[in-house]
């Protein structure tokens, strides 16, 4: 069982969530307004975030940033949900720290697939017992810290899982589908533009060490063998 909030203005669709969250066993708490929902995230300390986007009051976007920006708060789950599904929209929600970005409309039952798969994430973690250095780039699994040279970098729960997969299979492709599965947790036919829109947002974090992740045109992404300035 999770704690979850619901910031929608929207009441049907809030009392949708609500039923169907309860449902699956979560204990759920409902906000129509985005000072609402900040208030309640502080009070109630929730490990995820249903947020819509178009808020009455502030937008959805603000109280992402509000959360991500707060220590205290940062390392709750955030999936938003909003009718704005074009790249540009997507890739700011991630920029933002979203963990998911979900359009409406939307099956219900592929939104619980998702919060299930990012619930199950971030329970889990990957743990070995050492840290690897790969040209430029250090990882380290247990501590979930990435560094490329001496600078230290801030990836998202999400995207720190990516790059882990990616180094431990490398020189090996992977599908976009398969990525989906294994990173994400999700077994659905959900747009593999998702993938595409996470690496790209890794590569930019991990600046020279970017062109460690190879694209494989039409099949998926490979990480390189040996680091390219070798």
């Amino acid at each position: 069982m999770a704690r979850i909030l619901i910031v929608e203005d929207e009441p049907d669709l809030a009392q949708v969530l609500e039923y169907n969250l309860k449902d699956a066993g979560h204990k759920v708490h409902v906000a129509g307004r985005g000072a609402e929902g900040l208030r309640l995230a502080r009070e109630k300390r929730p490990d995820l975030v249903l947020l819509d986007l178009m808020l009455p009051d502030i937008a959805g976007t603000e109280v992402c940033k509000q959360l991500k920006a707060d220590p205290t708060l940062r390392g709750i789950q955030v999936v938003m949900l909003t009718a704005k599904g074009e790249e540009i929209d997507r890739v700011l929600g991630f920029e933002l720290g979203a963990d998911d970005y979900v359009v409406k409309p939307f099956s219900v039952r592929e939104l619980l697939l998702r919060i299930q798969a990012i619930l199950r994430r971030s329970a889990g973690g990957i743990e070995t017992e050492a840290t690897t250095v790969f040209g430029r780039l250090k990882i380290d699994r247990n501590a979930h810290r990435v560094w490329v040279d001496e600078t230290e970098l801030e990836l998202t729960a999400l995207e720190f899982k990516l790059l882990v997969t990616l180094h431990e299979r490398k020189n090996r492709v992977q599908t976009r589908n398969a990525l989906l599965n294994d990173v994400w947790g999700i077994e659905a036919d959900i747009t593999t533009r998702t993938v595409d829109t996470h690496v790209k947002r890794l590569r930019e974090k991990l600046g020279a060490a970017g062109a460690y992740v190879e694209t494989v045109r039409g099949v998926g992404y490979r990480f390189a063998d040996v680091p390219p300035e070798a």
